[in-house]
């Protein structure tokens, strides 16, 4: 085993490949090699369905995620065409999440695919070659593994990993080979921060890396500014946490087949919406703060709008009526055809 107490801190991020293709060829063995898309309910013949995810062989036809599926379907005529199934993709993730805890290291994880693991010791590459051969044995899926000193470092290393591979980004080489590249290729940077560097004079990783915390700190607030310039130096030191991730938040929404016209149609949707989201959590013993709206148009003007209950509630009722009003502050926009419809609902700490 590479664990050593006398070794180093290092951290690694997993990341699967193809995942949720890779668990739908994981059960149907046929399908390997195969062009797979996943999403909506599968069938690429009706609108508004888009791609969850695409196997390597359809996104070599130039299918990517987030594409509707009528041109998935134009680009990869020979693809199978699956719906998403949560509910396996859920039990997928955790046979790799237990996989993982299954060494002697802290796991967090960061969604189905991908996680963190912080481990010392003075070979992180043996340890990364054993987590890919284990996830592999016990689940019949692949991985990635980045290795690198903090969560960022990590994570970079392992866009040049997939798929399948194992890569290590120490703060040398960060400084060595991202000092020219603009801000916005960060992990934790946005468009729109990257914008707002820019009007700072901060336009690669190197000017951050320099760049003046009072003054980042004065663009951005006395956290999010010097946070950012620790990003331009490969990012923090934080621990990785192994506790168990406590959801902020829950959301469900519609994407119509049709356009909405009717502002009445349009007020019942997200009033079933609002009720049903806050069911669900009201079940795992969740209760709600605060509830948020959002809205987008034929034209993909996209908004959301959110509010704070006078008091936290587990009543789907009082969510729902919270909802209509967060709706009305939309005002004439409302008057547009609708395309999408969704509800979320903020959830109180339980600590």
């Amino acid at each position: 085993m590479v664990i050593d107490r006398t070794g180093r801190d290092w951290v690694l991020h997993v990341d699967l490949d193809q995942f949720l293709a890779a668990v739908e060829v994981r059960r149907r063995p046929e399908l390997a090699g195969r062009p797979v898309v996943v999403g909506g309910d599968g069938d690429p013949h009706r609108p508004r369905q888009v791609v969850a995810t695409a196997s390597y062989e359809a996104r070599a036809h130039g299918v990517r995620s987030g594409m509707p599926l009528r041109t998935a379907l134009r680009r990869c005529p020979d693809a199978v065409f699956l719906p998403s199934d949560r509910a396996a993709y859920d039990a997928a993730s955790e046979e790799v999440m237990a996989t993982l805890r299954s060494f002697p290291v802290v796991v967090e994880v960061w969604g189905w695919d991908e996680a963190f693991v912080g481990t010392r010791t003075d070979d992180p590459e043996g340890l990364a070659r054993q987590i890919r051969a284990r996830v592999a044995e016990r689940t019949g899926l692949s991985c990635a593994v980045g290795i690198g000193e903090s969560r960022l470092l990590a994570k970079t290393a392992t866009g040049t990993a997939k798929p399948g591979g194992i890569a290590t980004l120490t703060r040398r080489e960060w400084a060595r080979t991202m000092a020219d590249e603009p801000v916005a290729v960060v992990w934790g940077i946005g468009p729109r921060i990257a914008a707002r560097l820019r009007a700072c004079g901060v336009r690669t990783v190197g000017d951050l890396a320099r760049a003046d915390e009072a003054v980042l700190a004065a663009e951005f607030g006395p956290r999010i500014g010097p946070g950012l310039k620790v990003l331009g130096l490969g990012g923090g030191t934080d621990p990785i946490d192994g506790a168990p991730r406590v959801a902020k938040g829950r959301s469900r929404e519609v994407t119509f087949t049709e356009d909405l016209t009717d502002p009445a149609r349009v007020a019942e949707e997200v009033d079933g919406l609002a009720r049903a989201v806050t069911e669900e959590v009201v079940a795992d013993g969740r209760t709600v703060t605060h509830v948020a709206v959002k809205v987008r148009t034929a034209t993909f003007w996209t908004r959301t709008k959110i509010s704070k209950l006078p008091e936290a509630t587990t009543d789907p009722a009082t969510a729902a009526a919270q909802a209509a009003v967060v709706l009305g502050r939309f005002g004439a926009e409302l008057h547009r055809p609708i395309r999408l419809l969704g509800v979320r609902v903020v959830l109180e700490d339980p600590t």
